[in-house]
């Protein structure tokens, strides 16, 4: 879970204090705040992922991780529309240059073709697994896919990813932390190859 993304070897010990600072707002009086800007701006150009966060706030108090979880679900979504809106009006400009400061360029094209094979589906997998989603928010204002669409398969992959973690923490409470930063990205890359066998399965028998 402490994946900050292809931009991190770049840049160790600024993404490191980022990292620890991070983790700190868990401790703090707003943190719910900071939890949601956290996942709004990991969604459209921030390095760290909000799960770090979510699971250090779950821990501290289980009861609420749910609650969590859906700060975070809002929060991202809203974020992907901000990554959806760059790719859409200024991919040139601006989405460009998130993609090479994370050193995702080359990922484009291979997104683009996720996008017209696996439409929404390209979509969900960027919400679930490891994957940076600021890659599949930005390209998909950039190859014009349907917002409403868009929308939905956001909800429902950053929905499954963040209530999982919640789920997680509020049964197993402190049982599961080496789990969850340890194997939980293995598992989501797992799921989602599931989930994409089971689209193609579809397709090929209807």
């Amino acid at each position: 879970m402490a994946r900050v993304g292809s931009g991190a070897a770049l840049f160790p010990s600024v993404l490191k204090k980022t990292y620890d600072l991070v983790l700190g707002w868990a401790a703090h009086k707003n943190a719910a705040f900071f939890l949601f800007f956290l996942a709004f701006a990991e969604a459209s150009f921030f390095p760290i992922p909000p799960d770090l966060m979510l699971i250090a706030m779950g821990l501290a108090l289980p009861k609420k991780s749910f609650r969590w979880a859906g700060i975070c679900l809002v929060g991202s979504v809203l974020g992907g529309l901000l990554g959806y809106g760059l790719g859409y009006f200024f991919m040139a400009a601006v989405g460009d240059r998130i993609l090479e400061f994370y050193h995702l360029m080359d990922k484009y094209e291979q997104v683009r073709q996720l996008y017209r094979q696996y439409e929404a589906w390209a979509v969900a997998a960027g919400g679930f697994t490891p994957l940076p989603y600021k890659l599949f928010t930005i390209t998909a204002g950039a190859f014009r896919i349907d917002l409403f669409v868009f929308v939905v398969a956001s909800i429902i992959s950053r929905g499954m990813r963040f209530y999982l973690v919640a789920g997680a923490i509020y049964f197993f409470g402190p049982k599961v932390r080496y789990f969850l930063e340890n194997y939980f990205n293995l598992f989501t890359i797992l799921f989602t190859i599931l989930l994409i066998g089971g689209y193609i399965l579809l397709k090929w028998l209807f």
